[in-house]
């Protein structure tokens, strides 16, 4: 099994605040890989430093063979990273056609007109809304645009920051259906997301972060079995 995407050792610093210690984790090629753990955990803060919008201190990332450790955030696009932060960060006052177009911008442009077809086949509710502001969205059809803007740019990797955060139920089966037909269609993805029952759900593996370090990790299987992390994330005593 090839390694897309290998972390190791990592250390970030918010100041004189140490967030993430010596985390090491691996994506490998095809994979849905979930980064579960509490509010303040450094997940987040571990998903910025993978896709160059923090450095760590410490240690390497490698994606694709290749160390990024100080490689800017943009020039990952191109090379099939994407990074769909947590709160969408969508373009608010541009439309939902401008809002893809942009996730494009690493591209030659020769197929962003069959691109911009495949999102809407894919999420059939932003065609309705194409010429549409994406500020007056709801949040479940932003964080469809948000996955379809990083669609755009052909990602080897999907990097995915609490999807369903915000979202009604019903809303957060659908993004996660979609994440399963992205995967199923050829994409890895990294996956932080609150929800931890329904990120192990669909999770080859997992790991799980406690105040910075990776106290756990195993398959997705494994770790909803799991009596500690049944008591700490799945509700169960």
């Amino acid at each position: 099994m090839t390694t897309m995407l290998k972390v190791d050792n990592i250390n970030v610093y918010y100041g004189a605040i140490h967030a993430i210690k010596d985390v090491s984790l691996e994506v490998n090629e095809g994979e849905i890989v979930a980064l579960i753990g509490a509010n303040g955990a450094g997940k987040s803060t571990t998903l910025k430093t993978i896709s160059g919008l923090l450095r760590s201190k410490t240690g390497s990332i490698t994606f694709m063979g290749e160390d990024i450790s100080k490689t800017e955030a943009y020039k990952l696009v191109s090379k099939g990273l994407a990074h769909v932060p947590e709160g969408r960060r969508i373009f608010l006052q541009m439309t939902v056609s401008e809002n893809l177009e942009m996730g494009a911008y690493s591209t030659d442009g020769s197929t962003v007109r069959a691109d911009l077809e495949d999102v809407y086949n894919r999420f059939p509710r932003l065609r309705e809304r194409k010429n549409q502001i994406a500020g007056t969205l709801s949040g479940g059809e932003q964080q469809m645009l948000a996955i379809g803007r990083a669609m755009m740019s052909h990602p080897k990797l999907l990097i995915l920051d609490e999807p369903s955060m915000g979202l009604a139920p019903i809303l957060v089966g659908q993004i996660f259906d979609i994440i399963k037909e992205l995967h199923r269609q050829g994409t890895t993805v990294l996956l932080v997301e609150q929800n931890a029952e329904m990120a192990l759900r669909i999770a080859d593996r997992a790991y799980v972060l406690e105040s910075g370090s990776i106290s756990l990790s195993g398959t997705g299987e494994e770790l909803a079995q799991s009596d500690e992390i049944k008591k700490a994330y799945l509700g169960g005593h």
